[in-house]
C-alpha cells in the first residue's frame, strides 16, 4: 500500500543524454536498488517485530546531489570521474533524534508542495543554502520505508551543473555541511561493515564508509552502497571487515545516537514491514537505510 502523495514516479525525469554517463547504469534500471538493500545482511524481521508505533506513514524526501564531470571516464570502475563528490551534512548533536549522525538532506513532505522533488529542494535549500537553480534532477530512486520513523522516503537523484557555495544554515540542526569526494568514499581503506547486537542476536549490520572525520551508516550508508554497486562504481573492499557500531561511532570521536531499535530501509510492501512504527522525528540517517 502506497503512502506517498499522487503523481509521484518513479524513474527518470529527464532525457538520457541529460544525464551523465556514469549514472546511465543507475538510471536506466532504478528498481535495482530495492534489491541490492534487501540483500543486505541483518535480522530485519527480528527487528520489526520489535518495533511499536503508527500506522500512518508519512511521505519524505532526501536530495542525493552528486557534482563532478559531465562524461564518464572509460579507464574508471562504472565511468565515474575522478573528481565526483556527493553533497552529506552532519546532524547537531543537540538534536533529540539521530544527533550527530551523517545525511543526505532532506525531510518530510509539506501539504500541497509538489512531490518529491519539491521537497527534496526546499529541504536541501533550508539545510545547506544552495541555490535550487543550479541543480538538474534526473530522477526519483524507488521509496524506502525506515524504521522506526514512520516515513516513507523517496531519494531524489540530482546532478550539480553549477555548484554554489554550501554551509551548515542553522547550527541547532546542522554541525556540518560536506561535499565528499566519491573515489575517496569507495576506496577500499575507507570501506567496512557496521553490526549492532541487541539480547544476545543481530539486529543490524549495514555498509560504512569513514572519510574525514565522517562515519557514513544506516540510511545513508545503505542508499550510498546500493547506488556505487547498481552503478558498477564498486573497487573491491573486504566485505568480512564487520565492526560493532559503538566501536565505529568512537574511533569517528563522534557523538552521534544509533538509538534502539535502529531504522532500517523496507520496500513499502514488504513482508518485514510491522504494521506500526513509533513517530519519531524525520531524518534520512534514521539508523537503518
Amino acid at each position: 500500500m502506497s503512502h506517498l502523495p499522487d503523481g509521484h514516479v518513479t524513474g527518470p525525469l529527464v532525457e538520457r543524454d541529460l544525464i551523465p554517463g556514469w549514472l546511465h547504469a543507475l538510471t536506466d534500471d532504478v528498481d535495482a536498488l530495492t534489491d541490492i538493500v534487501n540483500r543486505r545482511g541483518g535480522d530485519r524481521a527480528k527487528l520489526a517485530r520489535m518495533v511499536k508505533a503508527a500506522r500512518n506513514r508519512r511521505a519524505a524526501a532526501v536530495l542525493i546531489l552528486f557534482a563532478g564531470g559531465f562524461d564518464a571516464d572509460p579507464a574508471a570502475p562504472g565511468g565515474l570521474p575522478d573528481d565526483v563528490d556527493v553533497l552529506l551534512l552532519e546532524r547537531a548533536t543537540t538534536l533529540r533524534q539521530h544527533s550527530g549522525q551523517v545525511a543526505f538532506p532532506g525531510g518530510g513532505h509539506d501539504d500541497g508542495e509538489p512531490y518529491p522533488v519539491h521537497t527534496a529542494l526546499r529541504e536541501a535549500q533550508e539545510e545547506t543554502g544552495l541555490d535550487p537553480a543550479g541543480v538538474r534532477v534526473l530522477a526519483n530512486l524507488p521509496s524506502f520505508s525506515t524504521l522506526p520513523s514512520p516515513f516513507e522516503v523517496v531519494p531524489v537523484l540530482g546532478y550539480w551543473e553549477t555548484p554554489s557555495p554550501v554551509r551548515a544554515v542553522d547550527a541547532g540542526e546542522t554541525a556540518r555541511v560536506a561535499r565528499i569526494r566519491m573515489a575517496d568514499l569507495l576506496d577500499p581503506a575507507n570501506r567496512f561493515q557496521v553490526r549492532r547486537d541487541f539480547l544476545g542476536g543481530k539486529v543490524y549490520q549495514g555498509p560504512a564508509f569513514m572519510v574525514d572525520g565522517l562515519l557514513v551508516w544506516g540510511f545513508t550508508g545503505g542508499l550510498l552502497a546500493a547506488i556505487s554497486a547498481a552503478s558498477g562504481w564498486d573497487v573491491p573492499w573486504d566485505h568480512d571487515d564487520v565492526r560493532p557500531l559503538d566501536d565505529a561511532i568512537a574511533a569517528a570521536k563522534s557523538s552521534q545516537e544509533h538509538g534502539l531499535p535502529l531504522d532500517l530501509p523496507f520496500p513499502p510492501d514488504s513482508d518485514d514491514f510491522p504494521a506500526q512504527a513509533r513517530p519519531d522525528d524525520f531524518h534520512t540517517n534514521d539508523s537503518e537505510a
